[in-house]
């Protein structure tokens, strides 16, 4: 074999690095090509991650399903802390990705877990709720409507990922750096986490990483609204490491971590498709519905924190991923009619 085909391999095999990413977590975002090379290793790791949602293959606010290759598409996020033996599995973390074909840009709206809204499908409707109780009561059917609710777009994809598997994939990629904004102390006995960090560039492995996106309970942590602006931070890193990589050597450890960890909706030839990514990201924006904290009695009469939405920044970020996603309100499908 000479170097020029040796080197096509090794090509090969990091973009089907970088493609796994895209469907494996909260924090990886698919951006590669060209899978042959290792086609029976991702497709066992799409198979045995692939779970479809109720609804079938399209969103009730779509008029036909999307195509990832070609079409404009959203995906929902969601990070759980999810451990053996729970009773039910709380998503944590909840980040809509959206993708633009045409300009090759991704914004990546996060969602505060204490938002309070509407639990659609639960007990009839009519329910309000933190947001991430929707998983926990529902499964991802009810996540993913009570999110396409909210924010009044069709959610296309979902990707689950358990924080254990986070932390094995970013291990596997040789950690990630981010760039801290501010120094603080993070400590969680149940994790065993103790770790310093220090304001600016910073290498992280996987669980450091976890706490860093984790943290809120500083001053300067903003609370839930502060650590979804880090977990975009880290999404952000990943996504970097991962167009960047230059060994390969850990591809099946990626592979493994991503398998037993992950839930999608993504089947293989949807993965195929997004080929058309391969290393053609432009611009990856940010933002975060804007919130305020109140108190409510709950069913059982306890207080309970809630995160009350500011409907002009609903609005506002409505009309950002309408634009983004080029929907045509006009020709968008009424999911009362569905």
């Amino acid at each position: 074999m000479d170097s020029r085909q040796k080197k096509r391999k090794v090509n090969r095999k990091r973009r089907v690095l970088k493609i796994t990413l895209l469907v494996s977590t909260v924090l990886l975002l698919a951006l590669g090509a060209g899978f042959w090379y290792i086609y029976s290793q991702v497709s066992n790791t799409a198979s045995n991650s692939y779970e479809q949602l109720e609804r079938g293959d399209k969103s009730n606010l779509r008029v036909e399903p999307v195509d990832v290759g070609k079409d404009n598409f959203s995906m929902l996020l969601l990070g759980s802390d999810y451990r053996e033996g729970d009773d039910y599995e709380r998503t944590d973390t909840l980040i809509v990705a959206t993708f633009n074909k045409s300009d090759r840009s991704i914004i990546l709206t996060s969602i505060p877990r204490d938002t309070y809204t509407e639990i659609i499908g639960y007990h009839g409707g009519g329910i309000y709720d933190k947001i991430n109780h929707a998983h926990a009561f529902g499964g991802m059917s009810m996540a993913v409507d009570t999110v396409e609710n909210l924010l009044d777009i069709p959610i296309d994809h979902y990707a689950l990922i358990r924080f254990d598997g986070f932390v094995e994939v970013i291990d596997a990629l040789g950690g990630v750096e981010v760039d801290v904004t501010y120094e603080f102390d993070f400590k969680e006995a149940s994790t065993n986490a103790d770790y310093s960090f220090t304001e600016g560039p910073t290498q992280m492995d996987g669980s450091k990483a976890l706490a860093y996106a984790r943290e809120r309970k500083s001053v300067e942590g903003g609370g839930d609204k502060g650590r979804g602006i880090r977990q975009q931070q880290i999404i952000e890193s990943v996504i970097n490491e991962s167009t960047s990589i230059s060994n390969i050597t850990n591809f099946d450890d990626v592979l493994q971590a991503v398998g037993n960890n992950l839930r999608m909706d993504l089947t293989m030839g949807n993965i195929v498709s997004l080929s058309g990514y391969a290393g053609s990201i432009n611009d990856i924006e940010s933002m975060q519905l804007q919130t305020e904290g109140f108190r409510q009695a709950n069913a059982q009469g306890q207080s309970i924190w809630y995160e009350r939405i500011d409907p002009t920044s609903l609005q506002e970020i409505q009309t950002t991923l309408k634009d983004h996603l080029e929907i045509d309100d006009s020709l968008q499908a009424d999911s009362t009619t569905q």
